[in-house]
């Protein structure tokens, strides 16, 4: 109204003219002031703009495969990004150790085992496992079929072909001594890092360790399976243990818990849906990693060879006992492998499992 009164148009009307304009424009306001507003169109509330995702990097153990799938699943399925997560899966190089790249914080996950983790730890190392990723040992002692290695005590005398691990030679002599024989009657053969076994099996070498749920079900379809002596299968001689398991270091669980849990949500998603939909998840995987398309049949059927073995008779995917830890460090020491103080209960961390 102020606009009106100010307006030449207003100040040029006279006498009841000038009124009743006034007159006019008080009743318009007050009319308005009165009535009811008109609807107006329902408009969708603006979307609360989401939070800039964290960067996370993971650091896996080895090159991609079916260990990992339960990653790629949630990668896949945008479960990291629903809880804020941007990802990055690396692979390690020839000369990178993942649980120094995670101690370090240059990546805040990583893959490993649970011998490399208890090495690490007896030195000091502030890495800690959050989940294992199989319930079970499912690597073991392979020989093709003409070897006739049935049993711990059929190794005596045989080519082992070694990586240079330091478990190597006291899981041997464990398994041979349990079966009443001597393993230091083996012939150790030091393969390169890039030895062929499978080719030198029957030929440089007579059996190597292996993990089934890869080079097995790929021997299986390729029709030549080979006799296998699964650690699993003698655990009164030898502990079990998991392997692999995720690690992060003890500084990201003090000062970030929020953001591990975050993590392992998404990642025990992908997990529990590669043990009820392997094919689906091995779809995934290949999806995610094109170069193991020329291992497609592979993957598939590891998939399917691992889905139960994920959980296998654990509660929940990803459990981790105490006493498996406790066992495998007793086994580390009087293999001479560690000395000193070790404490199984710091070494693991279930409290961030879904």
């Amino acid at each position: 109204m102020k606009s009106l009164i100010r307006s030449n148009r207003f100040n040029n009307l006279k006498g009841v003219n000038r009124r009743v304009v006034l007159l006019l424009a008080v009743g318009t306001l007050l009319a308005a002031c009165r009535a009811p507003q008109a609807a107006q169109p329902t408009q969708p509330p603006a979307a609360a703009p989401s939070p800039t995702p964290t960067k996370v990097t993971l650091m896996l153990d080895w090159t991609p495969n079916t260990n990992h799938t339960g990653f790629y699943v949630a990668l896949t399925k945008g479960w990291y990004r629903e809880e804020g997560i941007e990802l990055e899966i690396q692979q390690p190089g020839a000369t990178v150790v993942p649980n120094q790249v995670v101690a370090e914080r240059q990546a805040l996950f990583g893959v490993s085992s649970q011998e490399q983790v208890t090495l690490d730890r007896a030195q000091g190392l502030p890495i800690v496992s959050i989940a294992a990723i199989i319930q079970h040992n499912t690597s073991g002692f392979a020989s093709v079929k003409e070897a006739a290695i049935q049993r711990p005590a059929d190794l005596a005398g045989k080519r082992y072909g070694a990586f240079g691990l330091p478990f190597e030679q006291p899981f041997l002599n464990a398994l041979l001594k349990c079966d009443g024989a001597d393993a230091g009657t083996i012939q150790t053969v030091q393969l390169g890092p890039t030895s062929d076994y499978r080719a030198m099996l029957g030929r440089e070498i007579d059996f190597a360790w292996i993990f089934y749920a890869w080079d097995g079900v790929a021997a299986e379809l390729a029709g030549t399976p080979y006799n296998v002596i699964m650690l699993s299968d003698y655990t009164e001689c030898v502990p079990d243990y998991y392997t692999p398991l995720i690690i992060t270091s003890e500084s990201l669980m003090a000062e970030n818990p929020e953001l591990v849990r975050r993590f392992m949500r998404a990642t025990a998603r992908g997990y529990q849906f590669a043990i009820s939909n392997p094919d689906e998840a091995a779809a995934a995987l290949l999806e995610q990693v094109p170069e193991l398309q020329t291992s497609a049949d592979i993957v598939k059927a590891s998939a399917r060879w691992l889905a139960p073995r994920y959980q296998a008779d654990a509660p929940r995917w990803g459990e981790q006992k105490v006493e498996t830890w406790r066992a495998f460090a007793e086994f580390a020491k009087q293999a001479g492998i560690i000395s000193g103080e070790f404490n199984a209960e710091q070494a693991f961390n279930t409290d961030f499992l879904p």
